[in-house]
């Protein structure tokens, strides 16, 4: 499977890193607008997690200073975006037209039009198309997920995800909400999917918070509501500039236990009702190497990513959007007609 890569920021090294541990997988082309990166120096690069970018040998790999000539290379069979997200829908409609395969990264669009475009773009042209949504790929989320789903938790009663970060200083795009869709959008796109994998769509949202782009806070408190559930809550954002430490954390609350986990420290452990501490088994396996691995199974064999369904990302877009308009509004409770 020939590879091309588009944006050579964070994801985009990332990205890079995983595909040299998935066989039978060739980087054929690279696409950014910076000669550095484009020399394959990615040491310059830097993220909300894991340590900064390499040096790559790109001797081999075509370079494109621009994107839509990369999607148009015959020799590459299919193309990763990661790409600001103002760009993410344009140019994977370009590439579906081109006959590619197509992963973008999240968030998907800018909003639900953009990505419901993308969607019937792929279901015309018969392309494999997927957004990255990578929390679901993430062995402490996989596990709980696997162990809701099995049914062996009992009814649901509450669940709380929390995400935060630094406001970047990595990456200037990151911080115009008219190339990201801000803060919380971009960040929160991860636990907005991870809750509709696990529970569907809800009923409503509401949402409060604060949103000061020039100090950095971007913050939010939504509420997702499920008749099944007595509390979804997605909790998270920026808290200022450069300093402060990356987070992901969650407690699901089920009639048969707790399970709770957070980057900062606590692994994966399921505190049952008869007052047991549960260490949950967890795979060692990366996140980003297997949501690639995923992706490429799926491209090759022509067969759609059931897994990471791209309606579902689509509609996270949507639901994230509601979000930041209940949270303007002040709380108020919107119908999630999707």
């Amino acid at each position: 499977m020939k590879i091309a890569v588009l944006g050579l920021g964070f994801m985009g090294s990332t990205h890079l890193k995983a595909y040299k541990n998935i066989s039978g997988v060739e980087l054929a082309a690279v696409a950014a607008n910076d000669e550095r990166q484009l020399s394959g120096d990615l040491s310059g690069v830097q993220g909300n997690i894991g340590g900064p970018g390499e040096k790559l040998d790109f001797s081999q790999v075509r370079k494109y200073r621009d994107p839509f000539e990369a999607v148009r290379d015959d020799g590459v069979d299919a193309v990763d975006i990661c790409l600001p997200t103002n760009q993410h829908a344009e140019v994977a409609i370009a590439a579906i037209r081109a006959g590619k395969h197509v992963l973008v990264e999240k968030p998907m669009a800018l909003d639900g039009a953009a990505a419901d475009a993308v969607i019937a773009e792929a279901e015309r042209g018969g392309r494999v198309f997927m957004s990255a949504q990578v929390v679901r790929f993430i062995p402490d989320y996989r596990v709980s997920a696997e162990a809701w789903k099995s049914g062996r938790l009992g009814a649901m009663r509450s669940a709380i995800f929390r995400r935060r970060c630094a406001a970047p200083a990595w990456s200037q795009w990151l911080s115009d909400p008219a190339q990201s869709g801000g803060g919380v959008f971009d960040l929160l796109i991860h636990d907005i999917d991870f809750c509709i994998h696990l529970f569907g769509l809800p009923e409503a949202i509401s949402a409060t918070g604060h949103e000061d782009l020039p100090l950095g806070v971007d913050i939010i408190a939504a509420e997702l509501h499920y008749p099944a559930v007595g509390s979804v809550t997605v909790q998270g954002g920026w808290h200022h500039p450069k300093a402060y430490p990356f987070s992901m954390e969650y407690t699901i609350v089920a009639d048969g236990g707790t399970l709770e986990y957070s980057s900062a420290g606590r692994p994966l452990t399921l505190y049952t009702a008869d007052g047991e501490a549960r260490p949950m088994q967890v795979p060692a396996v990366d996140g980003y190497q297997a949501e690639l691995e995923y992706f490429i199974f799926c491209a090759r064999n022509g067969v759609q990513p059931v897994f990471c369904p791209p309606r579902e990302s689509a509609a996270a877009v949507k639901l994230g959007r509601l979000m930041l308009e209940s949270r303007c509004r002040k709380g108020a409770k919107i119908e999630c007609k999707l």
